[in-house]
């Protein structure tokens, strides 16, 4: 063997051995591996797998009942019939689909929405084509399902509302869930899913909605389902019992609907407890369940009424002379003013260069506070604003219910506003005016209020000063809500009684504003205070041409409200009535509230 020959040779041998000895440090590091990965972590892997072939389905439970104070429901669940295709089962989509509207109408929208979810979801997972099937639609399909391959018939529930419009704002309605709504109960994940999106149904949504079931299934790699290995049952939606009373409320929502837009409040002067909230014009909640049109959507929108807001707890007005008795009791209370303190009233108060005047022309002479409350003489209440101050009249409002949210368990409850010195600064950056206390101590100005503060007002006026506060839940799967006694606002009872006395003559003496809505003949006397609340004012021009607020286009008109309790001995009911550009307290809302008082003592629901 030459020298080359031997150099190629040992080259050749090297690089043999390098080659091989990597070849072995490869094989046994695999090895390694491969004992690790299969003998130490068997068990890791094994509970992957597991993993990986069982999945979870959460099955829906139904939702908690809603019913009056006597049983009668309000919100229910009533069957549901759907129609599903599973697409690997349809010789062609196109073909069924078509076949299926010979059926069961779908719109261009369905059919869109159908096609989408058929391209996003494999070929074995079920798509809804449609709801709310009559029995005579299943039966049609159920006959010719032999034609259909892939159709099937489902039967579930739906929420829906047997009062309708009368209780659309109380109860409130569902709707699917939105992406901003999504929350970590997987309930809230399933298809179709409905929460609340108003009213009861909302603020109690996690109640109502109860604790979905749980059922384990065996999948196959794709994500078929193969079968169910175990199940846990899910748990009903609470019952809930509300203080509302079917018969009131409707008549209540009937009544109402008599003007363009009103709302009222009628509650336990004791308890709180409402028996009746009504706010028209009202809508169909069932329309938002089974799927509303773009018409109908739109004409609710349009609707000066504003049909989908509950005026009774977010519609904010001026009180007008309702506020008196807040004036009256912060100038009895503050020492400034006696009870029988009286003034003047010639039609007007002189102030500086201003000139306030009463709605009477020609005056009401001498007055005292329960004349002056009995036939609302502006004079003598801008007469005490003006000794008293907005900083007391504002205490006493607050005091009173007024100008912060009562806690009512609705959503969207308003505020309402109480200014004062303080408020005005930080809003507007300027000086409180003695005219505006002037004009605040008839309820104009900035103070704005809502129905729901104006009953509670009314309530702790003449319950004794109790602190009582609107309730609307009576009692959750039977179990009733513990009422605790309201505390005292510390108001002198004596005071009270006179300004009860004012509202008492409101009603039932021959020049009370209200006396046209007395009560006769039921051994049942109302006691309450008109009020006139100014939108717009009519201009010098438009007086001396003789124009009436009436006159004026309805935006424009006054608001119309008045408040009422009952009976005047040892009250037990109170109520609101804001009738909205209704021009006037004793012709309008007046009238609303004498009936309402009637319908309640004869329902009687404190019994």
């Amino acid at each position: 063997m030459s020298k080359d020959d031997l150099d190629r040779y040992h080259c050749f041998s090297r690089r043999s051995f390098f080659l091989g000895g990597l070849h072995l440090a490869l094989f046994t590091g695999l090895g390694a591996r491969l004992s690790y990965l299969q003998v130490s972590k068997k068990e890791y892997f094994q509970t992957l797998s597991d993993k990986n072939r069982i999945g979870m389905r959460y099955v829906p439970v139904n939702r908690g009942q809603i019913v009056d104070r006597f049983g009668v429901p309000l919100a229910v669940n009533e069957q549901n019939f759907q129609a599903f295709l599973i697409p690997e089962q349809a010789s062609s989509v196109e073909d069924i689909l078509r076949k299926i509207k010979s059926y069961i109408p779908l719109s261009l929208k369905e059919e869109e929405r159908i096609l989408k979810n058929i391209e996003r979801k494999r070929d074995f997972v079920p798509i809804m084509l449609k709801e709310g099937l009559s029995w005579e639609q299943v039966s049609r399909i159920e006959v010719n399902l032999p034609e259909l391959p892939g159709i099937s018939i489902d039967e579930g529930t739906i929420r829906a509302y047997p009062m309708a419009e009368a209780t659309a704002h109380l109860v409130g309605y569902v709707g699917l869930v939105g992406p901003t709504e999504v929350t970590k109960d997987p309930i809230m994940s399933l298809p179709g899913f409905r929460i609340g999106k108003t009213g009861v149904e909302k603020q109690y949504d996690s109640l109502l909605r109860g604790t979905a079931g749980i059922s384990q299934l065996e999948i196959n790699s794709v994500g078929r389902e193969i079968r169910e290995l175990s199940s846990k049952r899910g748990h009903d939606g609470d019952r809930l019992e509300l203080s509302l009373d079917a018969e009131l409320q409707i008549y209540c929502q009937t009544r109402l609907a008599e003007e363009k837009s009103a709302c009222a409040v009628i509650m336990d002067a004791n308890t709180g407890e409402v028996y009746a909230m009504g706010s028209s014009p009202s809508f169909d909640p069932n329309l938002f369940t089974r799927g509303i049109s773009a018409e109908q959507w739109e004409e609710l929108l349009s609707n000066s009424g504003k049909p989908l807001s509950n005026k009774a707890i977010s519609g904010q007005y001026p009180p007008g002379s309702t506020f008196k008795m807040v004036t009256a009791m912060a100038a009895f209370e503050s020492g400034i003013i006696k009870t029988e303190h009286s003034v003047y009233c010639p039609g007007y108060m002189e102030f500086g260069s201003d000139r306030f005047h009463c709605w009477k022309r020609g005056g009401h002479g001498k007055v005292n506070v329960v004349s002056a409350l009995a036939e609302s003489c502006d004079v003598y209440f801008y007469d005490i604003a003006r000794k008293v101050g907005i900083k007391r009249i504002a205490e006493m409002a607050h005091k009173l219910g007024l100008g912060h949210k009562l806690g009512i368990e609705l959503p969207r409850e308003a505020p309402g506003l109480i200014p004062d010195k303080d408020w005005k600064m930080g809003r507007f950056g300027k000086k409180w005016q003695i005219g505006e206390t002037v004009v605040s101590g008839i309820g104009q100005g900035y103070i704005q209020t809502t129905p729901l503060q104006l009953a509670t007002m009314i309530a702790r006026l003449v319950n004794g000063g109790y602190a009582v506060k609107p309730k609307l839940i009576r009692s959750v799967n039977g179990e009733l809500e513990i009422i605790k006694k309201p505390k005292l606002i510390g108001l002198n009872k004596r005071y009270l009684n006179v300004v009860k006395k004012g509202m008492s003559n409101v009603v039932n003496s021959a020049k009370g504003t209200a006396n046209a809505s007395q009560i006769t003949g039921l051994g049942y006397m109302m006691g309450g205070k008109t009020g006139t609340a100014q939108v717009r004012r009519i201009t010098a021009k438009q007086r001396a041409e003789g124009i009436k607020n009436a006159d004026l286009p309805w935006r424009y008109r006054h608001h119309a409200l008045f408040t009422a309790f009952a009976p005047v001995k040892n009250p037990r009911y109170v109520c609101a009535v804001v009738v909205e550009h209704g021009v006037s307290g004793s012709g309008t809302a007046a009238p609303i509230a004498r009936d309402l008082m009637i319908k309640t003592k004869e329902r009687d629901p404190a019994k």
